[in-house]
């Protein structure tokens, strides 16, 4: 044992240090206090890189030091987040029979005699906004809704638990296969590590419990059943990715080259009819109605942490153009810019092999929020697990700027300071542009491998 520590105390000490400042994040931060989130975030990140630095070939060390992480929120509410009372309030819903696509929550408390387990607290804990809107959670995702609400014994705690412990099995998931597909592609297997002890990701996904792991999980099985060859399998997990969240979708034309066109169109039929399985039990035309809408909302009326929006609604400023024209008119537009970018991926990249498959991926997701309104700090995490599959590194610089979005929340009126959002974005923006000009000619934007 002495020994034990004398070789690995400094990476002993910097994971203690890491567990107390996960406990300062879960128990003693106000989200208004952003000097407090960024220094801890600061802090985290340098012991995250410090940890790998020191032990990244001791994948034991590691493991455990990423589980404890997440077992410091497991018992306590989250406080970057609101969005966790509407998966409950979702889940109370279907596990009544309810449908929850086809009523808001506010349409639901005007009824009256609700029995819904905590509606109350759970209707005002959601907030304003999502409590006038449809639901925009996928089928499976209201499945683990259900579950956790089921489980949780009419407790908002011990929902919270249930989907905890939901979210860090899918991140051990995500690790052994993430390893699994690491090895089959010749690179080091410590890259998994990244995403494992990044804090962003401890935070959002094990914190606030975002099911982007979730989703992240199936969609890690997908390609690593892609991989191999085993394109069913393949196909059924791809789908469970879709019905968790909608991001997967963007990337299905990349298959055309990668599988070629016979068997893509299997690969799409077995995905269509795996959504179609799981969607039947809450369709309605007002599904479909209510559904789409609410997706179309944020394209053309939320924005948060956006880049070019952002630059471009400065602009139009000067011309006095009214900032609900801007969006309205920019949601309409990036469809169509997104659309093109990936039937330019699709054609003018070759996607055989799943290397290249996943430095696509990587791009038209990333172009997807340079051009988005509305970037929450935990979809970079989809980035941060396609980045460790190729050359690039930003993502993971974007993982740690990211947490400079908070700045919104110092303030009562959840104003965003440009100037604090410029300095996220030039980093980021910096340092793609410094690996575009030194990183081989392989890895870039249409290249023929």
């Amino acid at each position: 044992m002495s020994s034990y520590w004398k070789l690995h105390k400094f990476p002993i000490l910097m994971v203690l240090i890491s567990i107390g400042f996960y406990a300062s994040f879960a128990y003693d931060l106000d989200r208004s206090d952003i000097i407090k989130l960024i220094t801890l975030s600061l802090g985290l990140f340098f012991l995250c890189y410090k940890i790998i630095q020191f032990e990244k070939w001791n994948f034991k060390f590691l493991l455990v030091a990423g589980v404890l992480f997440r077992l410091v929120f497991f018992m306590v509410s989250p406080n970057l987040s609101q969005d966790f009372f509407r998966f409950i309030w979702d889940g109370e819903l279907v596990r009544q029979g309810f449908n929850p696509y086809l009523f808001t929550p506010n349409d639901l408390m005007s009824q009256g005699n609700l029995v819904i387990a905590n509606a109350q607290e759970l209707h005002m804990g959601m907030g304003e906004l999502s409590a006038k809107h449809f639901s925009n959670y996928p089928p499976l995702n209201q499945l683990l809704f259900a579950i956790s609400a089921a489980l949780g014994g009419k407790s908002i705690l011990g929902s919270i638990i249930v989907m905890r412990s939901i979210i860090i099995f899918a991140d051990l998931g995500i690790l052994y296969f993430g390893i699994k597909l690491l090895k089959h592609l010749n690179r080091s297997s410590y890259l998994i590590f990244w995403y494992f002890l990044n804090p962003l990701v401890i935070i959002e996904l094990t914190g606030n419990l975002h099911f982007e792991g979730v989703m992240l999980f199936f969609f890690m099985v997908a390609l690593y059943f892609t991989a191999k060859k085993k394109w069913q399998w393949g196909g059924v997990f791809y789908a469970f990715a879709i019905l968790t969240k909608l991001v997967p979708l963007i990337f299905l034309p990349l298959f055309l080259k990668h599988y070629g066109i016979k068997k893509s169109l299997a690969f799409y039929s077995l995905i269509g009819i795996t959504v179609l399985v799981f969607t039947f039990p809450f369709f309605t035309m007002d599904f479909i109605a209510h559904y789409s809408a609410t997706i179309g909302l944020w394209f053309s009326n939320f924005e948060f942490n956006a880049s070019i929006y952002n630059i471009i609604k400065y602009v139009g400023q000067q011309f006095d153009i009214p900032a609900y024209e801007m969006i309205k008119a920019f949601g309409k537009i990036i469809p169509f810019i997104i659309i093109a970018l990936v039937l330019l991926f699709t054609f003018l990249r070759n996607n055989k092999n799943t290397s290249s498959l996943m430095v696509s991926m990587l791009w038209i997701l990333s172009c997807y929020y340079f051009l988005a309104t509305t970037v929450h700090p935990w979809y970079i995490i989809f980035l941060v697990i396609l980045a460790i599959f190729t050359e690039f590194r930003f993502p993971l610089v974007w993982s740690f700027t990211v947490t400079l979005s908070y700045w919104a929340y110092s303030n009562s009126q959840f104003e965003e300071n440009l100037l604090i959002l410029s300095i996220e974005y030039i980093l980021v923006y910096g340092f793609l542009i410094y690996e575009l000009m030194t990183l081989n000619n392989k890895n870039l934007l249409f290249c023929k491998n």
